[in-house]
């Protein structure tokens, strides 16, 4: 058996970032930037006005109440061709370009009208409520570099800085494929001794809260012609993952798949020192990389969070480190742990301290889905740890917020 960190570098390893495309903004959101954004413009475009006022010159109003002429208006959108003369004031809309010579922006309601006069009550110091050019960005400048997820704010800023269409990686295909005689497709009747696979959508909706997009190629029965015809069918796929057949058993026949020398089949690693999810594999059948996940599906989850995404994340151009372990306040007893990296899972309860703590499930089952998605965090305990008690501190391991960056 192989560590979890080393089975985590090997997979990543097998993997290069998908070639670019170039995509509208109006579908770049979630994508991953291929190539660096550089401003086309300077934003602002010139000094404008940031409020619904006067434009006028400071030198103008060191007496107060002060009457000025009205010379104009200009409004966002347009311009004004002539200098603020001294003494005068135009009226300027929110975004309009400052005239030349003004200096100021009086606010709307610190004035009064008087026929043609404009009545200044309060006048702000030199410069004040003006959005100097380049101010957010100059023409020529970074405003986004590759490798960064797009997300809505971000599809903002390159819309500001002149872009309709930008470069992004192609987004990885992921094949998955259930073996086992016993399953069936959710919804369809359970026969006797049947079960749901249940693993097969929970797989291709975290492909794709991760930015693929999941091919799914439905099940098939635990016989090693019939699974290599449907693995076949992954052809085109960035990578193929399966669940089920990858322990020791007779019906194992993925595992027995990528053993077999008769066929194009690479096996890299099989087994890894975790808990849920000891029986993975990971190699290659007919040019397709294979990641092999257990069948039990909370064991095919915890796997697919911690091998999966980040080989997603490989693919689609994202700078993936190891995972981000937090410390959270244990609330429940916890027994020495043996040789494998446990994975429990567990949630988030409020100590009377009004601190963050964490509570394991009490029965951590890799069968059992309810308490995987009831929970809020996975916390792991290394190899031979020492029994821990209620009030030290574990490494926990968050569940990804969102498939959608805002």
């Amino acid at each position: 058996m192989i560590s979890v960190e080393d089975a985590r570098q090997r997979i990543v390893a097998a993997f290069d970032a998908r070639p670019a495309e170039m995509v509208s903004l109006w579908e770049a959101h979630g994508r991953v930037l291929a190539a660096d954004l550089t401003a086309r413009r300077d934003q602002p475009f010139a000094d404008v006005s940031a409020m619904d006022g006067y434009a006028a010159r400071a030198a103008d109003l060191t007496t107060l109440p002060a009457r000025l002429s009205l010379q104009g208006e200009v409004a966002a959108g347009s311009g004004f061709d002539a200098a603020v003369a001294a003494g005068a004031c135009v009226r300027i809309f929110t975004g309009a370009p400052v005239p030349e010579g003004a200096d100021t922006i009086i606010l709307q309601e610190d004035t009064d009208a008087d026929g043609d006069k404009i009545v200044v009550r309060e006048a702000p110091a030199a410069g004040r409520h003006i959005r100097r050019r380049g101010n957010d960005f100059d023409q020529g400048s970074a405003v986004l570099t590759q490798g960064t997820v797009l997300t809505a704010r971000a599809v903002g800023l390159a819309a500001a800085a002149g872009y309709g269409h930008v470069q992004v990686h192609q987004r990885p295909k992921v094949g998955i494929l259930a073996t086992g005689d016993e399953l069936v497709l959710p919804g369809e009747p359970v026969p006797p001794n049947g079960l749901v696979a249940s693993s097969l959508p929970a797989l291709a909706a975290l492909v794709r809260a991760c930015g693929a997009d999941p091919i799914v190629l439905g099940i098939v029965p635990d016989q090693p012609d019939r699974v290599a015809t449907a693995v076949l069918g992954a052809a085109g796929a960035d990578l193929l993952v399966t669940t089920g057949g990858a322990s020791v058993g007779a019906h194992d026949t993925v595992r027995q798949l990528l053993t077999d020398t008769g066929r194009r089949s690479e096996l890299d690693f099989w087994r890894i020192a975790m808990r849920p999810g000891k029986p993975l594999l990971f190699g290659r059948f007919a040019g397709v990389p294979l990641l092999g996940l257990p069948g039990n599906p909370v064991s095919s989850l915890v796997c697919a969070l911690l091998f999966l995404r980040p080989a997603i994340a490989r693919l689609s151009g994202l700078p993936e480190g190891p995972d981000r372990l937090e410390t959270a306040t244990l609330l429940g007893p916890l027994p020495p742990n043996d040789h494998r990296q446990d994975y429990l899972r567990a949630w988030f309860v409020s100590t009377p301290e009004g601190t963050l703590g964490v509570r394991p499930a009490d029965r951590q089952d890799s069968a059992m889905m309810r308490p995987l998605a009831q929970a809020d965090v996975l916390i792991m305990r290394p190899p031979h740890a020492p029994a821990a008690e209620p009030g030290e501190e574990v490494a926990v391991l968050r569940f990804p917020a969102s498939a959608l960056p805002v």
